[in-house]
């Protein structure tokens, strides 16, 4: 038997509306805001609540991971030592891992207006 537990989130109102399982991710911040994901949990050393790396970017006003927005070699400056741009290519690669980028979207959480999720 599944059980459902009501959990209210505080999403941007500018943010997309959460897309259906397996859609491609659109920014909405709702598997984020819920909890981390594992990458998440051992950063941050914690597994309840929102990811303390999720980032809103107001340009397109969109939800996007800190951990990948700080691994992205292509924010290195050009004189960057070879060392550094290898280690973060590695560790980009670990976070698009480990948050399943580019596999769609994998939060299985119904959204419901603040109206309608009132006990």
């Amino acid at each position: 038997m599944v059980t459902k537990r009501l959990v209210t989130l505080q999403i941007h109102p500018a943010a997309p509306a959460k897309p259906r399982e397996g859609a491609p991710c659109n920014g909405c911040g709702v598997c984020c805001l819920a909890e981390p994901c594992p990458m998440g949990a051992v950063l941050t050393l914690r597994r309840h609540g929102p990811c303390q790396w999720l980032q809103w970017h107001t340009d397109s006003r969109t939800y996007r991971c800190g951990v990948l927005a700080s691994t992205d070699p292509s924010s290195l400056p050009p004189q960057a030592p070879g060392w550094k741009r290898w280690g973060l290519q590695r560790l980009h690669r670990a976070a698009r891992r480990w948050i399943a980028a580019g596999q769609g979207c994998d939060c299985s959480m119904e959204d419901a207006p603040a109206e309608t999720a009132k006990p």
